[in-house]
């Protein structure tokens, strides 16, 4: 079976690569012939566990092809996967402009029939928008050449997309017609011979779909956070109260992990989008509104304990920072809450010292020399006045607490991330503060 994809972000690349590693015949399109020349060279431009190896695997093998010309190989293939990006628009809509050049090139260059499947992640509506424009091109042609289009969000986690596109919890496709139903079927079959999980829909639902699980996601974590916040100030143990609560069946466990806020690039993005969908429909999405303004205070957090055990006075105060891309086991720092936090440190004259496995190269983009780069966790800690967790990667989860505290200037500890035990830290004789639990009061003027 031959496919195309256009995009070679990470939606792109990772859907590319798993379905040749099936032994799909896959070619990736890019407009940009400097990443597409990278990727020939087995460069790959982002950071996912697994995903290099079979990138390279699948190239050399012949299974996985790049290029930049979008007619050339459409006379070849059954499906194109549209894996563009929707960039937040200055209204915090979703920025439709690249899907429908993809629809427009598409329709100004098939020859045959074909299904152009959206992948990337659009509001409701958008495939009527994309057949719209791939007919208004076959009309300027002047030609009558048969098409489908199809809905086909992805539902990938960063730090662990491989697994999920090669044993998903459910495949969901939205059609509009039995051709385009059997195609998509006979392409993901090789995936779900022991279960086979895809959910057919009709398209408005397929896009609706994305929307509403990572808004659900993202609901789960602001009320536990919002929770958490609660729990600090009446005395209670959020620990507790989150195994309590989860251990209920219609609710669960997952998901109620408080810490200092999410981010990303997609519920950030996707939660607004809901909105303003909602708002040019003529309906406030309440609650969705409630989980963007939870998240936003809650990435501050973290920074008002530590502001607050300062009295207010953090000039020249060495903060050091473990972990900076938004979650573990990727380099993404799109909407981390780390930037928000050294953002508010630099704004207060602090000086920063920052770490993190496999982001600092982004930081580094992103910061300059505003904060100090650290080559390890122990140097990052070196003569600091508090050290921050914001990501939970597994190497900040056992250091050594006594070669720590030595080399600190102040034993501060302030948990994001809620993955440290209290009691061993305060026995070692650190200053612990976590998130929903009673903290540390303010440090004491000498």
């Amino acid at each position: 079976m031959n496919i195309a994809i256009i995009g070679t972000g990470y939606v792109g690349l990772v859907s590319g690569a798993c379905f040749a590693e099936m032994g799909v015949n896959v070619i990736c399109i890019d407009i940009d012939q400097k990443k597409i020349d990278a990727l020939k060279q087995g460069q790959v431009p982002i950071y996912e566990p697994g995903l290099e190896e079979m990138v390279l695997r699948n190239y050399r093998e012949g299974r996985l092809h790049f290029g930049t010309d979008v007619a050339a190989c459409l006379h070849e293939v059954e499906i194109v996967f549209s894996a563009v990006g929707t960039p937040p628009d200055e209204d915090g809509s979703a920025d439709l402009k690249y899907v429908l050049e993809v629809a427009r090139s598409v329709g100004k260059n098939m020859s045959k029939y074909l299904t152009l499947v959206t992948k990337s992640t659009v509001p409701v509506g958008t495939a009527k928008k994309v057949k719209i424009a791939i007919q208004e091109e076959l009309d300027k042609r002047g030609v009558d050449i048969p098409f489908d289009v199809a809905s086909n969000p992805e539902f990938l986690k960063e730090g662990a997309a491989i697994k999920d596109f090669m044993s998903p919890d459910r495949v969901v496709v939205g059609v509009e017609s039995e051709r385009a139903r059997e195609l998509m079927s006979k392409l993901y079959r090789p995936f779900l011979l022991n279960n086979f999980r895809v959910i057919f829909t009709d398209i408005p639902s397929a896009e609706m779909i994305k929307y509403a699980a990572n808004s659900m996601l993202a609901t789960r974590i602001s009320f536990m956070n919002d929770i958490a916040n609660l729990c600090e100030l009446v005395g209670a143990d959020v620990n507790m109260v989150r195994k309590g609560i989860g251990s209920d069946s219609r609710i669960g466990s997952k998901f109620l992990y408080p810490g200092c806020g999410y981010g990303g690039s997609c519920f950030p993005k996707d939660v607004k989008a809901l909105i303003k969908t909602a708002e040019k429909n003529g309906y406030q999405m309440q609650v969705l509104k409630a989980v963007e303004a939870v998240n936003d205070s809650q990435k501050l957090v973290v920074f008002n304990k530590l502001n607050k055990y300062y009295q207010g006075n953090l000039e020249g105060k060495t903060i050091a920072v473990w972990g900076l891309s938004f979650k573990p086991e990727t380099d993404d720092m799109r909407e981390a809450t780390s930037l928000i936090v050294i953002e508010y440190l630099l704004k207060a004259n602090a000086r920063v010292r920052v770490f993190d496995p496999v982001a600092m190269d982004e930081a580094r983009r992103r910061f300059g020399d505003t904060v100090e780069y650290a080559s390890d966790i122990y140097d990052a800690a070196l003569n600091a006045d508090a050290l921050l967790l914001l990501t939970e990667w597994k190497q900040f989860r056992l250091p050594s607490w006594g070669v720590i505290k030595k080399t600190m200037n102040v034993p501060l500890i302030i948990d994001g991330r809620n993955i440290y035990e209290p009691e061993e830290l305060q026995k070692l004789g650190f200053d612990y503060s976590c998130i929903g639990m009673d903290g540390v009061g303010q440090k004491q003027s000498q």
